[in-house]
């Protein structure tokens, strides 16, 4: 063998013409290997959509659909892809799926035989079918839509493929796959709309995920109706069609001298931003809150003009400022009172339990004259602030049990954190 390669080399270094021709059928056949293995991707392809590196942005007439699809399929080595949502657009008509190799690139994934996705705009999921079933929440801004295969198996003809929503699994389906196998997708057909594409993204299912969420912080929270609690974020859950589907948590424990202030922060502020805090007595009623629209209602459906509306980003706190003999059934000795005097969290809010030494004469002189007065039933200031400013507040009667944290969502997609002790270090 070593004797054909040794004559050969010698015959080439002496037929110029022959040597050229060989040295371009090399280049050719490393050109042809290199599409089929693993190096630079074979075609993708788009219409009505203009692709800036991992970029993707509608550029059609809101009319038409506008599609991309990768230029491989998934497979073991690369069973998953995610896309983030940059802009949504004028209606946020994105879907991410996965389609054969020839799809249609003028109709949105999932719409057509053999292809599946999860559209954003609405939370459905379409498979091979123009006409969507409910399958997950709605995506937004920000938000990051993957999919991926659990498992290959061609030669049956079918393979399961599941979504997620920012690393969280949504759910899953068994399709049809062809030899060729699935392709990333993504379609679009509004104006403005703008994803980013991550090919490469991985996506790891915990075997003890359930383990991992033994923390939910569910305890602390008395009520929950139609919100979800993971952490300490809240999401509504509920229909969002009128005032009767009002999601609503309430803490387990109310607001106390050594306690007397939570934060909440507007993580999404879904689609009409209907979200309150403030305080109720247990069970919700007579209540003093701030929502969507600044106003302030005490214990009436009728909101004053309190202060700017909020958005997503915004940190909202809600405290009372109590007077310095108040003393809460069960609580205990006020030794601790300096304890409360620490550096706030991550909203640099101040401690506003005493705003000046004024206030805090008065409301002595005002325990003073009470003299015998039983302590629940007092009046407390109860104070709001927005990203650490105070906005306001108002005088109201504590109730028997005391005034518990407690927040409302009215609108699809609205989620907030919340921060039950801010002032805790």
């Amino acid at each position: 063998h070593s004797m054909l390669i040794f004559n050969s080399l010698i015959f080439f270094t002496q037929m110029d013409d022959i040597n050229v021709l060989h040295h371009r059928c090399l280049l050719n056949l490393r050109r042809r290997v290199r599409d089929i293995g693993d190096g630079r991707p074979a075609q993708e392809r788009y219409m009505r959509l203009q692709k800036d590196g991992d970029t993707l942005s509608y550029q059609g007439n809101s009319e038409e659909v506008g599609c991309y699809v990768a230029g491989r399929p998934l497979s073991k080595g690369n069973c998953y892809f995610e896309v983030t949502i940059v802009d949504t657009g004028v209606r946020g008509t994105i879907a991410v799926g996965l389609v054969p190799k020839f799809y249609r690139l003028d109709h949105q994934p999932g719409w057509l035989p053999y292809s599946v996705a999860y559209h954003a705009d609405n939370g459905k999921l379409y498979n091979g079918n123009p006409v969507g079933q409910q399958f997950g929440p709605k995506c937004a801004r920000g938000d990051r839509i993957g999919c991926g295969i659990h498992s290959e198996n061609i030669e049956a003809g079918i393979t399961t493929v599941f979504f997620t929503k920012n690393g969280k699994e949504v759910g899953s389906v068994e399709v049809p796959v062809s030899a060729e196998g699935l392709f990333p997708a993504v379609g679009m057909h509004s104006m403005g709309e703008e994803v980013k594409v991550d090919l490469q993204a991985e996506w790891f299912l915990e075997e003890d995920d359930s383990m991992m969420m033994v923390d939910s912080h569910e305890d602390d929270w008395g009520r929950l109706y139609d919100v979800r609690v993971s952490g300490t974020l809240l999401e509504y859950v509920g229909k969002g069609k009128s005032i009767m589907d009002v999601g609503l948590a309430q803490a387990r424990q109310p607001l106390t001298t050594r306690c007397h202030y939570y934060e909440v922060e507007i993580v999404d502020a879904g689609e009409k931003c209907y979200i309150a805090l403030g305080l109720a007595r247990r069970f919700i009623s007579d209540s003093s809150s701030l929502v969507d629209d600044g106003k302030i209602f005490h214990g009436s459906g009728v909101g004053d003009a309190f202060g700017p509306r909020c958005f997503k980003g915004d940190i909202m706190g809600c405290g009372i400022m109590f007077p310095r003999d108040y003393i809460l059934e069960g609580e205990g000795d006020t030794d601790d009172w300096d304890r409360l005097d620490v550096r706030p969290g991550h909203a640099r809010v101040q401690n506003v339990l005493y705003l000046n030494d004024e206030e805090e004469e008065e409301e002595e002189e005002d325990g003073e004259e009470a003299g015998e007065q039983e302590q629940e039933g007092r009046k407390v200031t109860v104070f709001f602030t927005r990203n650490g400013k105070l906005m306001g507040r108002r005088e109201m009667v504590v109730p028997p049990g005391g005034l518990y944290p407690t927040v409302g969502m009215l609108s699809s997609g609205e989620k907030v954190k919340v921060d039950l002790h801010p002032l805790s270090g």
